[in-house]
């Protein structure tokens, strides 16, 4: 009974296996990209994402254990030379499947496999995707900012408010000594009237 062994044995011997997997691997490395089925390619990435994981650290125990999976001394050196420096910085992960459809021969699912950090296209589209999002919403807090700034600015300080009840007062003041003056117009003119009708009565 096989219970709780998942990995796929992809219909072939222990060896057979084996080597399919490292000249995949080897290739993998060599060419950054192979094409191949989904399943192959499920198993090559349990198989060689510990590998570039032990390239990290370049000593001579850490070459001799990945030669031994390799068995490929020109994969071996490529491998810790420049994918182990471009990778460096990526905690896991270093592999990407893209599935491109089905075989026309026996309908098989096929995919790409690549290396994540030598896909150039897909990294400066990442690149210029992130970059909008964030100055868009720096630009979008800026400019609230700069709007409440501008507001506070413009907006007249509490002398100014004492200013203007003060020129309310007066303006008060001068409506109701305007009001008084009439008044005292109306009241004289009577007496006006009074004198020239007395003098004519006379």
């Amino acid at each position: 009974m096989r219970h709780n062994k998942k990995f796929n044995h992809l219909g072939r011997t222990s060896t057979h296996r084996k080597a399919m997997l490292a000249n995949m691997a080897s290739s993998l490395i060599a060419h950054k990209k192979i094409t191949t089925t989904v399943a192959k390619a499920k198993a090559l990435r349990m198989y060689v994402e510990p590998l570039i994981t032990k390239a990290k650290d370049d000593s001579t125990h850490s070459r001799r254990v990945v030669f031994s999976y390799l068995q490929d001394k020109h994969a071996v050196s490529e491998l810790f030379r420049e994918v182990a420096s471009k990778v460096a910085d990526r905690p896991g992960g270093y592999t990407r499947i893209l599935k491109t459809g089905n075989r026309l021969g026996d309908n098989a699912d096929m995919c790409i496999i690549e290396l994540v950090d030598y896909n150039e296209i897909m990294l400066a589209a990442q690149a210029e995707g992130k970059k909008p999002k964030k100055r868009r919403s720096r630009r979008g807090s800026g400019a609230k900012k700069a709007s409440g700034a501008i507001a506070t600015a413009t907006a007249p300080p509490a002398e100014d408010k004492t200013v203007e009840v003060i020129s309310d007062a007066e303006i008060v003041e001068e409506t109701t000594s305007e009001a008084t003056e009439p008044k005292g117009e109306a009241t004289k003119a009577p007496k006006d009237s009074k004198g020239p009708d007395k003098e004519e009565s006379k």
